[in-house]
């Protein structure tokens, strides 16, 4: 797996940045986002371990294999093969696979809750390195990441405007930013939906039929050209696939994209 990376122009620029940080941490001490305890200067600038403390990393739970090849759902036993699990199974679903880095459990579930509900978008930084350990995963480790579209999840415009910011669009340009892919809206929901968390998963299929279609290119704003691309679909948090399966049969559908994968935070 390769992506471009940070853009920089200079080779003394990470050399300077690294530099800063340090000189920034004796000013302003960087403590754990989730318990609040210092971090120490010598924590990383990177990675989860730059925003977390060991103990509150060690409360969450990473995803690793077993796991539903399909929608990523996390499995214990001695599994060896490739399974989709009993809620994949029998569904054609529009998306390829859905991965993510850890489950949405312990400070983790709490800092998306206060990222997403509490406004605090100073978590990006740690939500977007959750979503890097979700890069991580084997089935992109041959590809070039720099070929594809971070694409994220829309919210209806007027929850979006009571809400202030889009949380998917937030992780894509906070993911963008490190990573050098390139970040893009081109989905839009057509309508107001009931909040999918009261819902069970067949109320939430129905709830989102058809809810979801391309943005419509203006003079000042193109959409760009998906056909034969490779999307990153980008949300907080995977439960039921049922958002992430309209969005993909949109990008496939109308706007012709190759392949979609999802990449979430956390999984519910």
């Amino acid at each position: 797996m390769s992506f471009p990376g940070p853009q920089s122009t200079s080779s003394w620029k990470p050399l300077l940045k690294q530099r800063f940080e340090g000189a920034l941490d004796l000013v302003f001490p960087r403590a754990c986002r989730s318990c609040e305890l210092p971090l120490g200067e010598k924590s990383p600038h990177s990675g989860m371990t730059a925003w977390l403390c060991g103990k509150c990393l060690d409360e969450i739970d990473k995803i690793e294999r077993p796991y539903c090849e399909v929608c990523g759902e996390p499995f214990s036993g001695p599994m060896t093969t490739a399974f989709r699990c009993s809620n994949c199974e029998g569904r054609r679903l529009a998306f390829d696979f859905a991965i993510s880095g850890y489950k949405a459990q312990g400070p983790l579930r709490e800092l998306i809750h206060l990222f997403k509900y509490g406004k605090d978008l100073s978590l990006r930084g740690v939500l977007a390195a959750a979503l890097i350990k979700s890069l991580a995963d084997a089935r992109l480790e041959e590809t070039d990441l720099s070929e594809w579209l971070l694409v994220p999840v829309p919210l209806h415009f007027f929850r979006e405007m009571r809400r202030e910011f889009n949380q998917s669009w937030e992780l894509c340009q906070e993911l963008s930013a490190s990573t050098g892919i390139s970040a893009v809206k081109v989905l839009r929901r057509t309508r107001q939906t009931s909040a999918q968390a009261k819902l069970h998963r067949n109320q939430r299929l129905e709830n989102l039929r058809g809810v979801f279609a391309l943005r419509h290119s203006l003079p000042w704003s193109r959409r760009p050209d998906l056909q034969g691309r490779k999307i990153l679909l980008v949300d907080d948090v995977l439960t039921t696939g049922a958002t992430a399966h309209e969005c993909a049969k949109i990008l496939k559908r109308d706007a012709g994209a190759e392949k979609v994968v999802v990449i979430t935070a956390a999984r519910g």
